[in-house]
């Protein structure tokens, strides 16, 4: 019995030794393009509701290929059979990253016509594409089950921020709830306009948060009112400048917009 313990010990150690090789592997040599994890509802809010121009991605991110990878319609190998699975995940990683083939991809094909080519990645190893294979099919248990609400919302804010002063843009915070009525109109019948949302997409950097799963960035927890729908006009610096609490119709919303352009 004790033998069978340790013997179970070693391959959890050895594993997670491969899944830490794989994670600098992937730093080292992917995350130049591929970014750190983004919260997945903030990620279909920026592909299925604001064409990308939300967080304006160019390649998925790293849970985004761990999903892929693992759990969409495209997945590779069998769970059931883990040896053939890693064998068939690393076939993969070494022909795409070789010789990038966008009809080779398995991302979704509404989002991948957002994402760059990708040049070759030439010179890993066996082991690496195999400490690769075993990074992402253990992303979801070694890395998803750590990420916090509030660790998120901090990687969103990161990024926000790099948007905002790449485009020389003030950040529109939108606070809202799902079980706030005056959210779900105002959602309705004002921001999923086309005039509105090319008002906002053209002079703002957009954030929405729900303020009942995810603290407010940029510190605007101390100025906020407790009242959704709130709007927070923020600098590109991060800095609070101004707030618009309640329900808005189409016309005053967009003289809020006018107000507050650079």
């Amino acid at each position: 019995m004790i033998k069978i313990l340790l013997f179970c010990l070693f391959l959890i150690v050895n594993l997670n030794a491969d899944f830490k090789e794989g994670e600098a592997i992937f730093k080292n040599k992917c995350s130049s393009c591929h970014g750190n994890a983004i919260d997945i509802n903030i990620l279909k809010e920026n592909f299925f509701e604001k064409e990308n121009k939300l967080l304006n991605l160019k390649s998925p991110t790293v849970n985004m290929l761990a999903y892929e990878i693992m759990d969409s319609s495209k997945k590779i190998g069998d769970e059931t059979d883990p040896e053939m699975q890693q064998l068939e995940i690393e076939g993969f990683l070494k022909s795409y990253l070789e010789n990038p083939d966008r009809f080779n991809s398995i991302c979704d094909e509404h989002i991948l016509k957002y994402y760059d080519v990708k040049k070759p990645i030439l010179g890993l190893s066996s082991e690496e594409y195999s400490n690769l294979a075993i990074f992402f099919m253990n992303y979801k248990k070694y890395k998803t089950q750590t990420i916090k609400t509030k660790e998120l919302a901090l990687n969103d804010e990161t990024e926000i921020l790099k948007k905002a002063q790449k485009e020389n843009k003030k950040i529109i915070v939108y606070a809202t709830s799902k079980s706030c009525f005056f959210c779900k109109k105002m959602d309705k019948e004002v921001l999923s306009l086309d005039e509105v949302k090319n008002e906002t997409n053209k002079n703002f950097v957009y954030m929405k948060v729900d303020v009942d799963e995810t603290k407010l960035p940029f510190s605007l927890q101390e100025v906020y009112k407790q009242i959704t729908p709130t709007f927070f006009i923020v600098s590109k610096e991060g800095t609070y400048i101004k707030q618009y609490p309640g329900s808005w119709i189409k016309s005053d919303f967009l003289e809020i917009l006018k107000e507050n352009i650079k």
